[in-house]
This record gives structure tokens, sequence and C-alpha cells, in this order.
């Protein structure tokens, strides 16, 4: 299983680039999100990744943080939920908007993605409710590699025995402080004795109405918004 890729990017296409590891080049399928937060060619890149194995095909999709891959693997859990719409639903919200979409029951925003119909999108939601506070307070937790490794890749096209070039390919894009502010709320309303996915409804809502808020500030703003529950 293949989890990880670091070293040059030598190929953008539309919906796939390719990693040169040590002069083998990984073919990786990617969103448009991904895409566009790649670094030039011939510049170090890091991806985690899935592989997707059937009888008569092996391809790797690319993410740029473990969190982006969990919700990949849950998504693609959901009947009619293929790679290819996985990623257009990546594409479309990320990570973290996939999971308030979720918890908001906001099918719409789901249906937003290329390719994906309104009855797929409901079921999205319904299949997953239940599962997404999990995936959401896992990724404040999903940390990127605390160095980055080093790749030996050729220094030209036929270099010599002994002549190779180390390049530093960088650690994956760290998570952001939204996420883990998130997901630490998650983990404090949970100890409270709040039912995760009310929990997760309540941590979305407050995300969406300020971004930028702290830990203690998504925790009460969500208590606000549970408490008339609690009566």
């Amino acid at each position: 299983m293949i989890g990880r890729l670091a070293g040059r990017l030598i190929h953008k296409g539309a919906d796939q680039v390719m990693i040169d590891v040590g002069g083998v080049g990984y073919v990786v399928h990617v969103s448009d999100r991904t895409l566009m937060g790649l670094p030039g060619l011939g510049e170090a890149v890091a991806l985690y990744t899935d592989l997707l194995v059937r009888e008569d095909l092996l391809q790797l999709y690319g993410f740029p943080t473990l969190h982006d891959r969990e919700w990949h693997r849950l998504l693609m859990g959901v009947q009619g939920i293929g790679a290819k719409a996985s990623m257009a639903i990546l594409g479309t919200l990320g990570a973290e908007g996939v999971g308030r979409a979720i918890a908001l029951g906001d099918w719409g925003a789901i249906k937003a993605a290329p390719g994906v119909g309104p009855k797929i999108a409901q079921r999205v939601v319904n299949e997953l409710k239940e599962k997404a506070p999990a995936v959401m307070a896992l990724g404040g937790h999903l940390s990127p590699d605390p160095a980055a490794g080093e790749v030996i890749a050729p220094a030209d096209p036929a270099p010599r025995a002994g002549n190779k070039t180390r390049t530093k390919a960088p650690a994956a894009a760290p998570v952001s402080s939204s996420v883990s502010a998130q997901a630490d709320a998650l983990s404090a309303l949970g100890n409270l004795g709040y039912a995760p996915s009310e929990a997760a409804q309540a941590v979305a809502r407050a995300a969406g109405e300020t971004p930028e808020a702290d830990t203690t500030a998504l925790i009460r703003a969500a208590l606000k918004l549970l408490a008339p529950r609690a009566d």
C-alpha cells in the first residue's frame, strides 16, 4: 500500500500529476483544489495517497493532508460514490467544508460538486451524519510529518554513478487552526455529555459564522446554540 509520496513534481495534467520519486514517475490523480495548491514543475512536493485497486486498474489518488484522505475513504463507502465523485466533492468543498455540510444536513452543498445529483447528495448526508463527527474530531489531530524526508533525485537525465542531488521534499500541508479548533471543540462538547451528531452540528454552525474563532470561542458559540435544547 502506497500511503505517501514525496519527490519532484514533473508534470501537471487536468486532473493528475506525475511525481518523480528516486527516478520513478508516479501518476497521481488529484482534485482541482489540490492541483491549485501544488508548487511549480521541478519543485519538491509531498502528497498522501490512496490506492484504488480493480481487476484492470490501479490508480493513485493524492491529498494534501491525512484529513482529506480520511474523508475520501469515508465518501467512497457511500453507495453511488466512486473515486471521481469523491474527488469532485472534496475539490468543491474541501475536507472542512464536507464535514460542515454533512453535520448541518446541507446536501445542497454536496450537490454543488460536478457530477453529483440530488439523490446521491442526500444519501451522502444521511449515511455519513453519524460518522462525520468522528472524522471532524480526527482532523485536528492528524498532524503532518515532523520533518521532511530526503528524496534522492537525479541531477540530470543521465547521472553518473555517485552523482546524485539530494533535495528536500516538504511535509504535507499543516492542519489549519480552524480544523484543530473544531476538533478540540467537538471533544470538549462530547466531554460535557452532548451527542456527537448534535455537537458536530453546533460546532459546524459556529465555525461557519466565525471562521477564525479559536477553540474557546467555538465552544462558547456552540453552547449558545445548544442551550435551548438543554431545557
